[in-house]
């Protein structure tokens, strides 16, 4: 069952380095709320948006993901609505996920707001039986089995944002579902299953002459079994017009971003990763980019 266990690894653990098994994104400070669907609509108008990322550009089969993504805001009941659709694919393995957001915003002082927010989590995950055939062989036992399982969840998450400080708290995959591609009389030495995902994240608006703001940011994940990531840096804006940042991974990687709006509306971002670890080593691919279209239904 020794295969069998490498399988399993591969399913559930890491398509990143730090084993999240949640997406991973490096604009996570520009639509928060696929990781705390308490900041749906807080913004007080609608999103609509795209993103492409490929990491580890070099490797054949390394990981990239498609992704959809949009919110609105509903006043008179004081309601956020958001959704989050993705396809992950890395080497033989791949999964397609929905989370969708419900969040309700309570006015605080000084036109803050105190959002609480539920997630719902649907997910499908899946392996190449023929990619897997030609390395572990036709008769290992997992082979013979379903090559795709799907399972639910749900989040809950919590938070403030003020006209200068954004701050909040999540947890993502709560019911910890259990994957068994195996469906066999053996025993497994090794268990496919969810686990939980804590968040933290802020961001300060620090407007600095009218015209630029400078937006300090940071993101916080823990998961059991796998090292807390941590990961912050800085977002200059320019007269609503273009923006650049830099960013770091502790212990991974580094990040460059830039963008543009049109018209105030359109976002069109870019970001490039420097990995250091772990696949800094190999030729080419030590590095991922990801391109985010966003249009924002401001009045």
């Amino acid at each position: 069952m020794k295969r069998f266990s490498i399988i399993l690894v591969m399913l559930t653990a890491t398509f990143v380095a730090k084993a999240q098994q949640m997406p991973i994104t490096s604009f996570y400070d520009m639509y928060g709320h696929i990781y705390n669907p308490s900041t749906a609509g807080v913004e007080k108008y609608g999103q609509i948006g795209a993103t492409f990322r490929k990491q580890w550009s070099g490797i054949p089969g390394g990981p990239q993901t498609v992704s959809l993504f949009g919110s609105t805001y509903f006043d008179k009941v004081r309601m956020g609505l958001g959704g989050y659709l993705y396809n992950d694919q890395t080497g033989p393995t791949h999964r397609t996920g929905l989370l969708l957001n419900y969040a309700y915003h309570i006015p605080t002082g000084n036109d803050g707001t105190f959002s609480l927010g539920i997630q719902g989590i649907f997910q499908q995950f899946g392996y190449d039986k023929e990619k897997l055939s030609n390395s572990l062989g036709a008769i290992d036992p997992v082979l013979a089995s379903t090559d795709n399982r799907f399972r639910g969840d749900a989040g809950f998450g919590v938070s403030y944002t003020g006209k200068k400080l954004q701050i909040g708290a999540s947890v993502s995959q709560l019911i910890q579902s259990q994957l068994k591609f195996y469906d066999g009389a053996g025993t497994p030495t090794e268990e496919g299953r969810l686990y939980r995902h804590y968040y933290g994240f802020a961001n300060y608006k620090w407007n600095v002459d009218g015209e630029t703001k400078i937006i300090p940011h940071a993101l916080v994940v823990y998961l059991p079994n796998a090292p807390t990531e941590f990961q912050g840096g800085v977002r200059v804006e320019h007269q609503d017009l273009f923006w650049w940042g830099g960013s770091y991974r502790v212990n991974q990687s580094w990040m460059l971003s830039a963008g543009i709006r049109l018209k105030s509306r359109m976002n069109i971002g870019y970001t490039y990763d420097m990995y250091t670890t772990p696949v800094s080593g190999y030729e080419r691919g030590s590095s991922a980019h990801e391109v985010m279209l966003r249009y924002d239904f401001k009045k």
